[in-house]
């Protein structure tokens, strides 16, 4: 370590370690920890807040403003608890529950955790500075300069891709920035997109009180899940209150405020209607945070993605010194794929720096195998949504052949418990060859905590023969697995790709009794015990209590 004066009072410090990581979020923090584990040396560059997007910004806020919104919708359903949960949310207790749990955009904690696992800290602007050197300017001016011996990862995340649309620059809109952070409810919101944040955002917002309008460029919502899933997202929107506009975008904004005072938003729309709003949340898509990090000092385009290998490293760049994780590489954009991408990033750099064999097989230790065949997601909506692996969109896309199993929720017995009137999905995706389930979506109320059985069934390709002794208990909604398994071993389910402009394919079955048929659908089958026992269709609920499954 050195320290040198520059002209007037700048002052340059320069520092060698093993491994120095570019941004301080999850995905740094992760990588920076796992290294420091195996002996070697390290440091982190962050410019905001340690903790990153997802702390402050994103995933924290957000799912404290969704939470109070999910267990009212849940409560409403439960006999005792209806008459309690109606009428309008306490927004200010939300608003503070909110702040609290973004530990009030302060990185204290943070810093400290930091400290507890002897990660060095430097603050400041990040720039790579050529072959394993990254450049610093730091809140006051001053330079520091930073050598890598082993590696440097970048790990800057990504910013809000904002559409071209004139007046833009002049309206101030919400990002998913201001969306998880506003101090007060507006008026009226105007959300454009139709993925995960717009749905979540709009969800909040609503009903929290705001008057919420959708304005979505596609004719459906999630368009990389399942198509179901899409249908009961509008579903719910929709009885919110909630006004979704399909095949339509923004042609122009404008806003003239008035004095002391922030005048509402006029919003041209493609169709030619003109839409009034007090904000404006753009939810369009998000873009690596590399165009000012000194990708030009070792060869690369800024802006770009950063292409990497199994292991993380950045292909494009020789030597094989630079590693890039979570979203700058576009693999996968969530915490949690970021999170395990430095993981095993950092277990990669720490053995090869020891000069140990790396494991870059599928699904070996050094392998990012997961990015492209187990990803869990959770859409924190009114239906929630959780899935992994493959769907069958991504099937079409691809042509793999996937054996595809529908069943309706409602007739399980701990879907009957959560609450009267339990409307879900759920879909499994079956290699037919290895008899291996490679996808599984849900939707409807509690299905977020099954998102990990199902990444477990994914990730460890279990063999269906293997799933039938993991027995879920009962009255839970995890039973829908024996339901699943059940339609699969009776059935014959269709081969996915047939036909294409059936989204939702109808297995045939040839001795699968008629209370558990898959082509009942969520509209068909009753919600409660039929009037009579001649009913047409009996849920399997009413059944289990009758001892007939």
């Amino acid at each position: 370590m050195n320290e040198a004066t520059a002209d007037g009072d700048v002052r340059e410090h320069a520092y060698e370690y093993d491994v120095v990581v570019v941004g301080g979020g999850p995905v740094g923090e992760n990588v920076a920890e796992r290294v420091r584990s195996a002996g070697l040396t390290a440091v982190i560059v962050e410019r905001d807040l340690l903790g990153g997007e997802c702390s402050y910004w994103a995933c924290e806020p957000s799912k404290a403003l969704l939470r109070p919104v999910l267990a009212r919708a849940d409560a409403l359903r439960v006999p005792g608890l209806r008459r309690a949960a109606e009428g309008p949310l306490d927004v200010d207790a939300v608003l503070a529950h909110r702040d609290a749990m973004a530990f009030h955009w302060k990185d204290d904690a943070q810093a400290d955790w930091l400290d507890s696992v002897s990660v060095d800290l430097v603050r400041g602007h990040g720039r790579l500075d050529g072959p394993r050197r990254v450049t610093v300017t730091t809140p006051e001016g001053d330079t520091v300069r930073l050598a890598a011996r082993h590696a440097v990862v970048l790990g800057t995340g990504s910013v809000p891709s904002l559409p071209p649309v004139p007046g833009l620059d002049r309206v101030r809109p919400w990002t998913s920035r201001e969306a998880t952070g506003a101090r007060r409810v507006p008026g009226s919101l105007a959300v454009v997109g139709g993925g995960v944040v717009a749905v979540e955002m709009a969800t909040a917002w609503q009903a929290l009180g705001s008057k919420v309008t959708l304005l979505v460029i596609e004719d459906h919502l999630l368009g990389r899940m399942e198509p179901f899933v899409g249908e009961m997202a509008e579903d719910g929107l929709r009885e919110a209150g909630v006004d979704i506009r399909y095949g339509t975008a923004v042609e122009s904004l404008r806003r003239h405020d008035a004095a002391g005072g922030r005048a509402p938003l006029r919003i041209t729309l493609s169709t030619g209607e003109e839409l009034t709003a007090d904000e404006i949340l753009f939810a369009t898509g998000r873009t690596p945070r590399t165009r000012d990090v000194g990708l030009d000092t070792v060869g690369l385009a800024p802006g770009d993605r950063l292409a990497v290998d199994d292991t993380y490293r950045v292909t494009a760049v020789p030597d094989g010194w630079l590693y890039a994780v979570g979203d700058v590489n576009g693999r996968a954009l969530l915490t949690h794929q970021g999170k395990y991408q430095a993981r095993i990033a950092g277990a990669v750099i720490a053995a090869r720096a020891a000069g140990r064999p790396v494991d870059d097989a599928p699904w070996g230790a050094h392998a990012g195998t997961a990015d492209t065949a187990a990803v869990p997601q959770v859409v924190f909506g009114v239906p929630e949504v959780a899935a992994v692996g493959l769907t069958t969109v991504e099937a079409d896309r691809t042509g793999r052949r996937v054996d595809v199993v529908d069943h309706d929720m409602t007739g399980i017995a701990g879907a009957h418990q959560y609450g009267e009137g339990y409307r879900g999905r759920a879909r499994m995706l079956v290699d037919p060859e290895r008899g291996t389930v490679v996808g599984v979506t849900f939707a409807g109320p509690g299905v977020a905590e099954l998102v990990h059985s199902a990444t477990f069934a994914v990730a460890a390709e279990i063999p269906l023969e293997r799933l039938w002794h993991a027995v879920p208990a009962f009255p839970t909604i995890g039973e829908v697995w024996l339901r699943l398994l059940e339609a699969y071993r009776d059935g014959t389910p269709a081969a996915h790709g047939q036909d294409t402009a059936d989204t939702r394919p109808t297995p045939r079955f040839s001795q699968l009794p008629e209370r558990i048929r898959l082509e009942d659908t969520v509209a068909e089958r009753p919600a409660s015990p039929p009037a009579s026992a001649d009913a047409a269709v009996t849920p399997d609920w009413w059944l289990i209590r009758m001892g007939g499954i």
